[in-house]
């Protein structure tokens, strides 16, 4: 079977200096994956550079397959359905590429045009009719969960909450069929309500097949979601394993402190259960 997804030799560096440093990772289609670290560990820079949206100065290099074929990894502005970020693997819409849901989900949505034109953009792309579009749209937003998707279409991003904003960019990020969805700290700014909600989402069959590459610095929200984690510190991975055995016999001492610091505290009210 063909990975999804292939990294070899991720770097990113900034005047020479790598913040990420050699990064070798695969995920298989459908496969859920966690990579896990404390802030400034470089999991928003390796998800950044696989994305093609690295800020401006820093340079990567490594190699990059999505589906088996060969992608450029080069910093560069990528082309997006509203304001997020993808990169495909091919022209056109994006279709077979990355796409990205980012935390917080206003960065990723134009306030001034309504949510159902930001979700047609991908679908009129592929040449489906205004009309077809419209359909599509408001079936994605169904399949994310919104019940009154018809609402939701016409309303703009300022009149929802933000979880429904989040589930709305899981739809948009759907709408331009990518194999890989990277999801950068995708709960982080939302309550405890609203985070179940995009997790079962995320956990949902219309995103079974896509692949998912989880960034995150909450083991319970990792847990829930991912059953394999890759664990980053200072640009390197120095632990990865299934999700239940990490958490439950962390081989790395910086794997232990985040499980124990994990224990600590219960982000939104979840609990490890390892």
């Amino acid at each position: 079977m063909t990975a999804a997804l292939v990294v070899q030799c991720l770097t990113v560096s900034l005047h020479r200096r790598p913040l990420v440093d050699g990064l070798n990772f695969a995920l298989a289609p459908g496969e859920k994956v966690a990579l896990l670290g404390a802030s400034g560990s470089g999991k928003s820079l390796t998800a950044a550079a696989l994305l093609g949206a690295l800020p401006a100065g820093m340079e990567v290099s490594g190699q990059l397959q999505l589906d088996g074929t060969d992608v450029p990894l080069a910093p560069r502005r990528p082309r997006s359905a509203g304001r997020g970020s993808g990169r495909p693997s091919s022209g056109g819409s994006g279709s077979g590429g990355l796409a990205a849901i980012h935390q917080d989900p206003t960065t990723a949505l134009n306030p001034l045009v309504p949510l159902g034109k930001q979700l047609e953009i991908p679908l009129r792309r592929e040449g489906h009719s205004a009309s077809e579009a419209r359909e599509r749209a408001a079936g994605l937003l169904a399949s994310v969960g919104i019940g009154d998707p018809a609402r939701v279409l016409a309303s703009y991003s300022g009149e929802l909450s933000g979880g429904e904003l989040q589930r709305v960019c899981i739809a948009l990020a759907l709408a331009c069929h990518p194999k890989v969805l990277v999801a950068d700290e995708p709960t982080t700014a939302l309550d405890m309500v609203s985070q179940a909600k995009v997790l079962d989402v995320l956990a949902r069959p219309s995103t079974a097949g896509h692949a998912t590459l989880l960034i995150t610095h909450d083991l319970a929200v990792a847990q829930a979601l991912c059953t394999r984690a890759l664990v980053l510190s200072s640009g390197r991975i120095v632990e990865q394993g299934p999700m239940d055995t990490l958490l439950s016999e962390p081989s790395h001492p910086y794997t232990a402190r985040l499980v124990e610091a994990a224990r600590t505290v219960h982000p939104a009210g979840m609990e490890l259960t390892a």
